[in-house]
């Protein structure tokens, strides 16, 4: 079975998919969906997915969608290594700390709400004072819960869920320069994050739809 994953270079929640599909040693071709451009809207990609959003991941004819699902999927039928903790409590903070930068933080940010906001007139200094304030906030509660559990990663020695949430997430507030100064386990992480090669595969540039030169 080929996987196929409907991915947008720099978008940040297909960007955790390629994170998890490449610490799970997992084989699988990238689909480009230039979300600028409104790829999302034409025919052949509505029959994909009908939200016109990324990530979809093709299993076979399947079609996974939303980073998390796909994520705990990959978990459930590719275990080793795990992205969730073998302890309900400890995988209930990892999702948590997912949470924060998929529930709380991305949706806010994405293309699709700052497109709106410049619809209602919000110029281009203000949107992007909106996407400095949705990280910020995240990243102040995401701060302490790696400190309390952190040990290397996220939670512990190892990426986990979390992690390939976080990475993207930080490549976004760096694109958008938002000060980190203050989250020294955040930039931990990422420094972590960027010498481990599953990460690296990830990285927006290296994506075969990325812009070149």
């Amino acid at each position: 079975m080929t996987l196929i994953l409907h991915s947008y270079w720099r978008a940040t929640a297909p960007y955790r998919v390629r994170i998890g599909l490449n610490l799970k040693g997992l084989d699988y071709e990238i689909a480009g969906v230039n979300l600028l451009e409104g790829q999302q809207h034409k025919p052949a990609y509505r029959a994909v997915n009908p939200q016109r959003l990324t990530p979809a991941l093709d299993i076979g004819g399947t079609i996974l969608t939303q980073s998390l699902a796909i994520l705990e999927w990959l978990d459930e039928t590719h275990p080793d290594p795990p992205l969730l903790p073998a302890d309900p409590l400890d995988r209930a903070q990892v999702r948590a700390m997912a949470g924060i930068i998929a529930c709380d933080i991305h949706p806010l940010n994405n293309l699709r709400v700052t497109r709106a906001l410049e619809t209602i007139g919000v110029d281009e200094e203000d949107r992007t004072k909106w996407i400095r304030r949705w990280i910020t906030d995240g990243f102040a509660a995401l701060e302490p819960m790696i400190a309390r559990h952190g040990a290397g990663f996220c939670f512990g020695a190892t990426p986990t869920l979390a992690d390939c949430c976080l990475i993207p997430q930080v490549f976004s507030a760096r694109r958008y320069k938002v000060d980190v100064t203050a989250y020294s386990r955040i930039r931990a992480v990422a420094e972590r994050a960027a010498e481990h090669p599953a990460f690296i595969a990830a990285l927006p540039e290296m994506q075969p739809d990325a812009p070149k030169g």
